[in-house]
């Protein structure tokens, strides 16, 4: 995973990571949810609720690039399906699509779990 981030920011750009991840984390929660309980169908409901935990694993940062990449796949899903929305659509999908891109910043899971490493060397006493 560390492989696809250059580096996970902290400060100022890591807080702004960590805002639209919070946000269309939370918006993909409300929406696959809602979406899944309205549909008739089975596999409507599979991809709702996909949605809705790939906003879960967004809002805690957690293999990043992957949710992004389904979120990105869901909106566009949606566009196709139901074009009512297409500017909600057009959005969402594209911040998902930053966030693949970009990575989760230094407030999440996948800077917990596989982050930089800093390794301290001692020198020998001699």
């Amino acid at each position: 995973m560390q492989r696809l981030f250059s580096m996970f920011p902290n400060g100022w750009p890591g807080r702004g990571l960590l805002l639209l991840r919070l946000v269309l984390g939370s918006v993909l929660m409300k929406q696959g949810l809602s979406g899944a309980h309205s549909a008739t169908f089975l596999a409507v409901v599979a991809v709702h609720v996909a949605a809705a935990l790939a906003g879960v694993f967004l809002a805690v940062g957690l293999w990043t690039p992957a949710a992004g990449v389904v979120v990105l796949a869901f909106e566009f899903w949606m566009a196709i399906t139901a074009p009512a929305d297409l500017q909600q659509q057009a959005v969402l999908g594209s911040v998902a699509a930053a966030l693949a891109m970009l990575g989760p910043g230094a407030v999440s899971l996948d800077n917990l779990l596989f982050g930089r490493k800093r390794m301290h060397v001692r020198g020998a006493s001699g």
